[in-house]
């Protein structure tokens, strides 16, 4: 079965080859079509996808505002009182321009030189995993050792662990596409790599990444076409296994019971603190919001205001609206990466398509784990809400993904064009 037939099977999508002498789309796109005209007209699609470009703008820009909003006021804890008003304004500004120039680099590289830079980035990926838990070169936080010290700004291996995820798993599949449907050939090879990455995650201790990760993986298998029962049955392991962790380890148990029970006596000033303040900062925004900058619980109440919780503080400063708004900016956003894939699949460019569906995951599945989090709706979790939250790490790697959707993109259109990718 060629590709083709192989990718319309999986996504619904049909293919219809471009004739010899007329300038046809070789797919047909549905609902999803650009700006060509169907029926055989020229195609007229050139450069990115602006849309795509000014939402990332406008996410990026808010996250900005909402940094500096969330961290104004952090000089007056004696703990950050050597920092100006503006410092972690100045550092998310700075690892915004660092990845916007490396993101840039990025969209230059072929989707074909990235597959073939697969492995070795997975193996990279792993390696500067290892070495963040060596106690001379890891920086520990909060008892976390997850940071590597860079100077002006921090890296955080998990984040490029996520990116170098997304790009292995779309090789591995495409290279075990013929025995797909075996389980010892082309299931569990996968699951020993992600497995591997899973205990150095939980060592650091990050949970909340090799959840992210697990899902990454899983997704990817399933949309590279990975038979369903063997899918559930990895699912099911997961599940025992992240169940287990919880059962094992009494400060994850007292988060989850601090999650069903927030404000009680027992767990308001303890594990549900931040969960707490949480529901009040949003509670507080109502409708409308106190408008921007007006924010009581910012002001050393809410713990990472402006890192894990900082949509608490877009719910109170800008209230519901600000939040939906939130919300439908990451759907459109995970949609339109999505669409991206299914049309880089329905051109016969199977690892491409896989690579940008699974940056469509990592961004909308740590989004909306991020919004659960501080709507109440999920235990808390320490990820950080891609695009917007403060952190130089996974700004950099966001924007590296983007640029490489982006590069799907332009080749989707240079084919459609007639052209060579």
């Amino acid at each position: 079965m060629g590709w083709a037939r192989c990718s319309g099977l999986l996504l619904g999508v049909h293919t219809d080859r471009a004739s010899a002498t007329g300038q046809r789309l070789p797919v047909n796109l549905g609902d999803y079509g650009l700006s060509a005209q169907a029926r055989g007209q020229a195609a007229r699609i050139q450069g990115v996808d602006q849309a795509l470009v000014w939402v990332v703008a406008a996410l990026l820009l808010w996250g900005m505002v909402m940094v500096y909003s969330a961290s104004i006021a952090m000089p007056d804890n004696p703990r950050f009182a050597r920092y100006s008003q503006t410092h972690f304004l100045l550092r998310h500004v700075i690892s915004m321009a660092i990845g916007l120039v490396v993101a840039l680099l990025a969209f230059q590289v072929r989707m074909d030189t990235w597959e073939k830079l697969a492995r070795p980035l997975f193996v990279l990926a792993l390696i500067f995993l290892v070495v963040v838990l060596l106690p001379f070169i890891g920086k520990g936080v909060n008892g976390a050792r997850r940071w590597i010290s860079l100077g002006v700004v921090t890296f955080q291996p998990s984040e490029l662990a996520k990116l170098a995820t997304i790009i292995y798993a779309a090789d591995y599949m495409v290279r075990k596409m013929d025995v797909k449907e075996k389980f010892f050939r082309a299931v569990l090879p996968m699951g020993v790599a992600v497995g591997l990455a899973g205990v150095l995650l939980l060592a650091e201790p990050d949970m909340g990444a090799f959840i992210v990760i697990a899902t990454i993986a899983l997704g990817i298998l399933f949309l590279g076409g990975v038979n369903a029962r063997m899918l559930f049955m990895i699912l099911g392991v997961l599940i025992l296994a992240f169940v287990l962790m919880i059962a094992e380890s009494p400060w994850r148990r007292e988060r989850i019971f601090a999650y069903l029970d927030p404000f009680s006596a027992e767990h308001a000033l303890g594990k549900g603190y931040q969960l707490t303040h949480s529901l009040i900062a949003i509670g507080r925004g109502e409708v409308w919001g106190v408008g921007l900058g007006g924010s009581v619980e910012k002001l050393h109440w809410l713990p990472e205001a402006h890192t894990d919780f900082l949509l608490a503080v877009i719910g109170e400063e800008f209230g519901l609206v600000g939040v939906s708004l939130v919300i439908c900016l990451f759907l459109w956003l995970s949609r339109r990466i999505m669409v991206i894939g299914r049309q880089a699949i329905a051109l016969e460019k199977v690892f491409s398509g896989l690579v940008a569906q699974g940056v469509g995951i990592w961004i909308g599945f740590q989004s909306f784990i991020n919004m659960g989090v501080n709507l109440g709706a999920l235990p808390t979790k320490g990820l950080t809400l891609p695009l917007m939250s403060y952190g130089g790490s996974a700004i950099m790697m966001n924007l590296i993904a983007i640029a490489i959707v982006l590069r799907i993109d332009a080749e989707n259109k240079r084919m459609m064009r007639g052209g060579r990718p």
